[in-house]
């Protein structure tokens, strides 16, 4: 007797179809909505319909956009009921590369009521940030959380992985004119100074999550060795002696 085909992992599959899903909404209201023959509404908003008659989303429905938008754990999306018309319509609540007329970002004019605001980097691209400073990188924004990783107040703003923490002096780079915005989803924006950059003398710290090491400190960089920031290999953990242990062995047997 033939035996019965496996049942298909459907939990894998739906979390497939999400993520694919997010990404090419993301894509879309932050950068790609010209491109496809779509004008962003005011807010950065496009109406469900239109998306929908997209080739990229032919087999979406409007149920898998509404779970998308409910279970987004950055709570990229807003999606709401246009009064005019009726018809549902979403945006992205931050991180364009495009202008978006009447962004829904609140000013931020009290610095006391944000005391950690945090960047989060890699070590490679730290390397130019620690000479050049913080830019939008063809954003309209340089990105902050209000918190560090694993804060219950930051939803979005920074990715988990970030190996390098940059603070920021709040306080001072709003005295000077700079401007910061907190998205709908919790998210510090900033379009940096005149030049569209957030210069070093505004870094509070800078950190270094792997290491543990203080990189830099009010704006001045630190002499720490360059082993610890260049790579990670001079990190001995129990796991890499564990393995040399083997390979020796290995070696022994052979």
């Amino acid at each position: 007797m033939a035996k019965a085909p496996k049942p298909k992992n459907v939990r894998s599959n739906t979390t497939d179809s999400v993520v694919k899903v997010s990404k090419a909404l993301s894509y879309l209201l932050r950068h790609g909505a010209e491109k496809r023959g779509l004008k962003l509404l005011p807010g950065g908003f496009l109406f469900l319909d239109d998306i929908l008659q997209l080739q990229d989303f032919h087999s979406v429905t409007v149920d898998e956009i509404k779970h998308v938008v409910e279970t987004n754990d950055k709570n990229r999306f807003t999606l709401e009921t246009d009064l005019e018309s009726g018809k549902l319509r979403i945006k992205a609540n931050q991180g364009h590369s495009i202008k978006v007329e009447d962004l829904e970002l609140q000013p931020i004019t009290d610095a006391t009521k944000y005391p950690i605001v945090v960047h989060g980097t890699y070590v490679r691209p730290y390397k130019q940030i620690e000479k050049e400073g913080l830019k939008p990188m063809g954003r309209m924004h340089i990105h902050f959380a209000p918190g560090e990783p694993g804060h219950h107040e930051v939803i979005s703003g920074m990715r988990n992985s970030c190996t390098v923490l940059i603070y920021l002096n709040l306080q001072k780079a709003m005295q000077d004119g700079i401007e910061f915005f907190l998205s709908p989803n919790k998210v510090i924006l900033s379009p940096g100074n005149i030049d569209k950059v957030i210069p070093p003398a505004y870094f509070d710290k800078v950190i270094n999550r792997k290491t543990g090491d203080k990189l830099l400190q009010d704006g001045v960089p630190l002499n720490i060795e360059k082993e610890g920031l260049e790579s990670q290999s001079s990190i001995v953990t129990a796991e890499d002696i564990a393995n040399e242990f083997d390979k020796k062995n290995r070696r022994k047997k052979n």
